[in-house]
């Protein structure tokens, strides 16, 4: 049986874009996200206040990464099955309690307990929130997405400024100022908990979706088969956004000898540049269709990334700003054509797709680490350059056309 598209459809369900909902949602994920990154930009003062060993900050670090990626799809799957209004308030609550303990946390087990409560609570709001995003999208599952993914890449941005300028001068104990913050967010959801409690039935049912995934005519072998083709490309894109997020600033400072304060500002062009591709890229997919805009995404990254390791200075920034906003378009369009390709499974695939996000760029870290103290730097960027070649792998998936153009690209 020839497939009939998946992407682009509009369920009966979800016939209207909720607006106000979708930038709530990304205020909860800005938000989630800010505390994310305070709480890695302050591992230095955290070291300084408790006399912590690098090996400590090590295990800190691991512990965080652990519960803030391996159990967000166990979390998704129980927001499938058993849906609630109160998960996104509850994991703000964990968050909240988390960042309370790390403001006086005396040991690093205090702290390893308060940095589980941080994770945990971002494991519970990402696959959460990005499943009412999904389902007050109004079929505009890309467009959605993206305003969900930017108020993210906005909040991971803020969050070392803003511990640069609470956290470093004060100390730890200013992680209530954050603790408050996470308590005004429990605020910031109850519009969408109202929203979502007159809703829950018609969604937990899911019968709209189940039936738009029996037209979709596709074989669960070959679901299977196309969900390991975007764990691929995830793998890729993740590994080179590691090596970009964390050593770009190192790579600039040891090839040409810029000032670190230079090498920042190089950075933030390339965040603000991901930034404005993610918000591209997911309502380009639901015009054009997501296998196209994931294909022209990772593996047209791959000129740029070659060419980087041996451009000058002035050109590494250009071609910095162009892969960011090249690259950062790919994740819109990945996560909403695994939701559509199981749409009763949205929680699920939201935390799994999440979670290995954040998995793969930690464990990449550590390593493309490892390897910049024995080869350098400098062969970390030469050997990353080629990971976004493995976007050839989108050819393979499924070609699912939209049934119908959504005529809005915004």
């Amino acid at each position: 049986m020839k497939s009939k598209a998946v992407e682009g459809s509009v369920t009966p369900s979800t016939a209207q874009t909720s607006m106000k909902i979708l930038f709530a949602l990304s205020l909860t994920h800005l938000l989630n996200d800010m505390f994310q990154s305070v709480v890695s930009a302050s591992y230095p003062v955290i070291k300084d206040s408790l006399s912590l060993t690098f090996g400590q900050i090590g295990i800190v670090a691991f512990i965080y990464q652990v519960c803030a990626s391996v159990f967000q799809p166990a979390f998704g799957i129980l927001f499938d099955r058993k849906p609630g209004t109160r998960y996104l308030s509850l994991g703000s609550l964990s968050t909240l309690a988390g960042l309370l303990i790390l403001a006086f946390a005396s040991s690093i087990y205090t702290v390893a307990v308060a940095v589980s409560f941080i994770g945990l609570g971002s494991s519970i709001i990402h696959p959460e929130a990005s499943r009412l995003t999904h389902y007050a999208s109004g079929g505009r599952h890309g467009l959605a997405q993206s305003i969900f993914q930017v108020g993210g890449n906005l909040g991971g941005s803020i969050g070392p400024l803003l511990a640069a300028f609470i956290i470093a001068p004060y100390g730890q104990e200013y992680m209530v100022v954050f603790a408050g913050m996470a308590a005004f967010s429990i605020l910031c959801k109850r519009p969408v908990t109202r929203w979502y409690a007159g809703r829950i039935r018609t969604f937990g049912a899911g019968n709209a979706d189940r039936e738009t995934a029996r037209k979709a005519g596709l074989t669960k072998n070959r679901i299977r088969y196309s969900l390991v083709l975007l764990l691929v490309l995830i793998f890729s894109k993740y590994v080179y956004v590691a090596s970009l997020g964390n050593y770009y600033t190192f790579y600039l400072i040891e090839k040409f000898d810029v000032t670190t304060q230079h090498s920042q500002l190089f950075l933030f062009a390339f965040l603000f540049a991901s930034a404005a591709g993610t918000l591209v890229g997911g309502p380009a997919g639901d015009r054009f269709g997501r296998k196209y805009v994931i294909w022209c995404s990772i593996l047209g990254t791959a000129p740029f990334s070659l060419l980087m390791p041996h451009a000058s200075l002035v050109w590494t920034c250009v071609l910095s700003i162009v892969i960011g906003f090249v690259l950062s378009s790919a994740f819109p369009a990945i996560l909403v054509y695994a939701q559509e390709l199981l749409p009763a499974k949205v929680g699920l695939i939201s935390g799994l797709f999440f979670g290995l996000a954040f998995g793969i760029a930690g464990i990449a870290a550590a390593v493309l680490g490892n390897i910049a103290d024995r080869q350098g730097i400098e062969y970390v960027y030469k050997f990353c350059a080629y990971m976004p070649l493995l976007g050839f792998v989108a050819a393979f998936l499924p070609d699912v056309k939209p049934p119908r153009m959504i005529k809005p690209l915004f």
